[in-house]
């Protein structure tokens, strides 16, 4: 089975018959309760979002393909902000840390992160040198 990008239709091979695809005129395999072909609760036990793709809309392209279309609606890109807002919290904490561990005059100045990186070096540097001696 391929995916046609021009024409967005799919090219079944010629011994590949629409019902071994899951595909048929009754919505794309599901049953009359609305499930997906694995039955009641094997497919989504929901329906989809508003902004998300439907399942009968997902099941002829690539995986590759889905995963973008799931990572274009609002709720992922909201959570997805949420881990990347958690995650430069975490960042930005660590080092304020090591920050507080770097001898600067004076105490209180504002040092860039790549700078507090060539500091803790060099310190790291003179502490090896002291203990050396």
């Amino acid at each position: 089975m391929m995916l046609n990008s021009d024409t967005m239709e799919l090219d079944l091979a010629p011994n590949h018959s629409e019902t071994e695809s899951g595909f048929s005129d009754c919505g794309g395999g599901a049953g009359p309760d609305g499930a997906g072909p694995g039955g009641p609760g094997g497919g989504q036990a929901r329906g989809p979002e508003p902004g998300e793709p439907g399942r009968k809309d997902m099941q002829h392209l690539s995986r590759e393909e889905r995963r973008r279309r799931r990572r274009a609606t609002a709720k992922y890109r909201t959570a997805h902000a949420t881990r990347e807002r958690i995650r430069v919290e975490a960042f930005n904490l660590a080092f304020a840390e090591l920050r507080k561990l770097l001898p600067t005059l004076p105490p209180d100045k504002k040092l860039s992160k790549i700078e507090i990186l060539r500091l803790a070096i060099c310190y790291i540097s003179y502490l090896n040198h002291v203990l050396d001696v």
